[in-house]
């Protein structure tokens, strides 16, 4: 009997599922930021040790290759993508890596890693490349202010996001490529700055890659926030040290996202329980009234709550 209801919800579920999917398709075919052209990076050293002189090296390779990609999208006549570049490209800004191809892959520092007692990496969600990754850089620059001294942020697009409306945001596969990535940056930042507490910010499809990679992080803490899911029913499964708090806001659209997970024999669709709800067993932090894209939002309830999770002086609890 007491599947009926969960039979119920699915086949309720199923067709605004189904909808969000089916929106994209008539332009996914279409020109995609990812078709931008761009050069092969130069290979890089692993980092072993974030030394001011080490990082400064770093920096100014991936400078070079800021630049360089920069050069080739203005002679493709990529106007927006040269204009993103040209900003990338400037002296104050710090690349752990970068890839200009496929829409874009990053590592940005903003605070100083090489005295970092406090580590927050960033991991965005939909929609989110180098045209757009604007987006990215506000939310890790007001972390940053609210963190203050002795913390750095990390804003980590090492993935090729979905489409924020498409198949590819209610499905696991770009999650799937996105956590070994993910895994080997956090084991090439830990032994970097061994003995830093490190937390992964996860936001909305972010998330999802958080957790498909939870079980290798040796992290003190993985928040999500925005989560449409993650693929797992319970924290438990996700089967990490770490303590896995989530937090949704008064504001956020993504509460009305079935939470459910549709087996369809070729592909699962959607991520199952909500975070923040208790059966899903996270330690649900106070997100205030904020909306899908305002969690890092300067002066903001959310904002609070999660630098006091990333500091570990408070859990930032409900």
């Amino acid at each position: 009997m007491a599947s009926r209801p969960r039979t119920r919800r699915l086949r309720r579920a199923l067709p605004t599922l189904l909808a969000t999917a089916s929106v994209a398709l008539p332009v996914s075919g279409a020109a995609r930021p990812a078709a931008v052209p761009a050069p092969v990076p130069a290979a890089l050293a692993p980092l072993v040790a974030a030394t001011p002189a080490a990082l400064d090296a770093r920096y100014a390779a991936t400078r070079d290759g800021v630049r360089e990609a920069l050069r080739t999208a203005s002679g493709h006549g990529d106007r927006r993508r040269a204009d993103a570049l040209t900003a990338m490209a400037g002296p104050g800004r710090h690349f752990l890596t970068f890839d200009g191809r496929d829409g874009g892959r990053t590592a940005e520092v903003f605070g100083d890693l090489s005295g970092a007692r406090r580590i927050a990496v960033l991991v965005p969600g939909a929609g989110v490349d180098l045209d757009h990754y604007w987006r990215l850089k506000r939310d890790a620059e007001a972390l940053t202010d609210e963190l203050g001294e002795g913390a750095a942020v990390v804003a980590w697009l090492g993935y090729r996001t979905p489409p924020t409306v498409g198949p590819a945001a209610v499905t696991p596969g770009r999650a799937d490529e996105a956590a070994p990535r993910l895994d080997a940056f956090v084991r090439e930042l830990t032994a970097a700055r061994p003995g830093a507490r490190i937390s992964l910010l996860c936001h909305s499809y972010g998330s999802v890659v958080c957790a498909r990679g939870a079980s290798g992080l040796a992290v003190a803490e993985i928040v999500l926030y925005g989560s449409p899911g993650t693929g797992a029913s319970t924290a438990a499964e996700l089967h990490t040290s770490a303590t896995v708090r989530a937090g949704r806001g008064g504001g956020d659209w993504i509460a009305h996202v079935p939470h459910v997970r549709l087996e369809l024999g070729f592909v699962s669709v959607g991520f199952g329980t909500d975070p923040v709800s208790p059966e899903f067993g996270a330690e649900v932090f106070d997100a205030g009234e904020a909306g899908h894209s305002d969690y890092l939002r300067p002066g903001s309830v959310s904002l609070r709550s999660i630098a006091r999770i990333v500091t570990g002086t408070e859990d930032g609890r409900a």
